[in-house]
């Protein structure tokens, strides 16, 4: 076989007055689309803390805001005035994505934030031959490595609560979906309507694309309802839904208000110790989920 893929093989590239220097490529980072159509269901808590757990246990990690309500970007502390360039930009056309990464708080969890001009990017964009794949487009410069940027493992992309052109861009560029349900009566319902829309993709844009895992949020021990959610999810989605629980934790409600991700607000706290365990589960399906491959 004469075909290598770009991942497979270097990069050349010659800068005016310079001898040729190779780029070296780099593994692909995963890419995990968080989403469910569903407002108020942990995705923004669950980008941000997962993101946050991954980073702690040395992976890098890329955060893409590609909510308008940027709640992930105020959730890790970046500030409107310094997002210079956003991830509307980015899917625009007018800015790299690398352009639009910022460093946060936490080592080595990095962001592109967004801003609220992204709710007009569908409008825009909408008449465009590849404005599915806007975003996997965005995404294909950070498979080569090159000097002084960083090498990223992971890319969580923090959809809109809505199966817009938004969320189909993440789904085209993502490797699976992590769907975060919250333990509440209709739970159920707005999952399906979810899957329909992953086979849809999978059908017609992303042929390789797979359901990562369900991630139950909000629990309640006290609430019987929620015990039976859990039970009738785990029937319903059987090994899909991952062994962590993430509860609800006052503790995780306030740290965005603070501009912090829970596990630097209080990482002693139910929520903090949930998301550590949900990396570490996650990280193990990974190895189960490439290796098969």
């Amino acid at each position: 076989m004469n075909d290598v893929s770009l991942t497979e093989q270097s990069a050349q590239v010659t800068l005016p007055g310079q001898t040729q220097m190779r780029l070296s490529p780099v593994k692909a980072p995963r890419v995990l689309a968080v989403a469910n159509q569903k407002g108020g269901v942990g995705k923004t808590t669950t980008a941000i803390n997962l993101g946050t757990a991954l980073a702690a246990i040395g992976e890098e990690v890329l955060i893409v805001d590609l909510d308008p309500q940027g709640n992930a970007s105020t959730g890790l502390g970046i500030d409107r005035r310094s997002r210079l360039h956003s991830t509307y930009d980015v899917l625009a056309g007018e800015s790299a994505l690398r352009d639009a990464i910022v460093t946060t708080a936490v080592p080595r969890l990095h962001l592109a934030p967004s801003t609220l001009d992204l709710s007009g990017l569908e409008l825009e964009i909408g008449q465009m031959r590849d404005r599915a794949f806007r975003l996997r487009n965005a995404l294909a410069p950070l498979k080569i490595a090159t000097a002084n940027q960083t090498n990223f493992t992971y890319v969580l992309v923090d959809c809109p609560p809505s199966l817009n052109l938004l969320t189909v861009n993440a789904m085209a560029a993502a490797n699976a979906i992590l769907v975060p349900l919250q333990c509440e009566f209709f739970a159920l319902e707005g999952l399906s309507q979810l899957l329909k829309t992953v086979d849809s993709v999978r059908e017609q844009l992303n042929p390789d694309l797979t359901i990562h895992g369900v991630v139950l949020t909000m629990y309640d021990s006290r609430n019987n309802l929620s015990g039976q959610v859990v039970a009738d999810v785990r029937e319903f989605m059987g090994p899909k839904v991952y062994d962590t629980i993430i509860p609800r934790n006052v503790r995780v409600s306030e740290a965005p208000s603070y501009g912090k991700p829970v596990l630097v607000y209080d990482l002693k706290c139910s929520g903090s110790e949930a998301y550590l365990r949900l990396a570490t589960e996650i990280i193990q399906r990974e190895k189960e989920l490439v290796g098969s491959h």
